[in-house]
């Protein structure tokens, strides 16, 4: 029995043509029937440091009862030279969060995964105390399990007062270990709920990882690395799916 929540996950291979660039993770994302690819924005786009594939390859298991089966699914980030992918401003800037709409009907037929929902987004009323233990789940450094296509997960807890974004921006921050190749992974909450379709996987979608926190200032060879990390928040996607 696979848990659903390792369903949600893909390994995300971004290209440039047919030359491979970069490692990350994302996750499905489903609303008004609508399936879409959530990562982080600088997945798709990062000016500073020149990155500009111009398509992405998932993985897709297409075998229910072999998991070791899969296939690659090219998703193209351009259209007549416009970009296909949705990012998000708020009053602090840019948020480094996008989606991107998959076309279901070029789908494999036999494709198998899982998908959040707006029901799985934390609710008005809903708190989560500081310290809440979490998973991020993805492919850090592009590790995983090659054999039956899974992503691993690592566990973190909330490190900022959730709900309030952090120096002004969108996000909270979470502690724990990561690595490159997690950028777009799902920070999620278990709930133990899994019966409704608002709650089918059992888990609380809190947010998406972004990237590791650091100090300007630390000396390199003196001082450990914090070990913080940016998770905005995932409310986001109500606005980066809308219409």
């Amino acid at each position: 029995m696979i848990e659903p929540i390792l369903l949600t996950a893909v390994h995300v291979l971004t290209f440039e043509n047919q030359s491979m660039l970069t490692n990350a993770s994302g996750f499905f994302f489903e609303r008004e029937n609508r399936l879409f690819l959530i990562t982080s924005r600088h997945v798709m786009f990062d000016q500073p440091s020149e990155h500009s594939p111009n398509r992405l390859q998932i993985e897709l298991h297409t075998d229910p009862m072999d998991f070791t089966q899969s296939t690659g699914f090219s998703i193209p980030l351009y259209r007549d030279g416009l970009s296909l992918w949705r990012q998000g401003l708020d009053a602090a800037g840019e948020v480094d969060v996008a989606a991107i709409e998959i076309d279901r009907s070029a789908l494999p037929a036999t494709a198998i995964y899982r998908a959040f929902t707006p029901g799985n987004l934390i609710q008005p009323g809903e708190t989560v105390e500081i310290g809440t233990s979490l998973l991020v789940v993805g492919f850090p450094l592009g590790f995983h399990d090659t054999l039956h296509h899974m992503p691993v997960v690592r566990q973190a807890v909330i490190a900022s007062s959730f709900g309030v974004r952090f120096q002004g921006k969108g996000y909270f921050l979470t502690d724990a270990r990561t690595h490159r190749g997690t950028s777009g992974a799902p920070v999620v909450l278990r709930t133990g709920l899994e019966t409704g379709p608002e709650h089918r996987l059992g888990w609380k979608l809190l947010g998406v990882h972004s990237a590791r926190l650091d100090v300007g200032t630390r000396d390199q060879e003196l001082d450990e690395a914090l070990g913080l990390n940016c998770a905005w928040y995932a409310d986001i996607l109500m606005a980066l799916t809308e219409g």
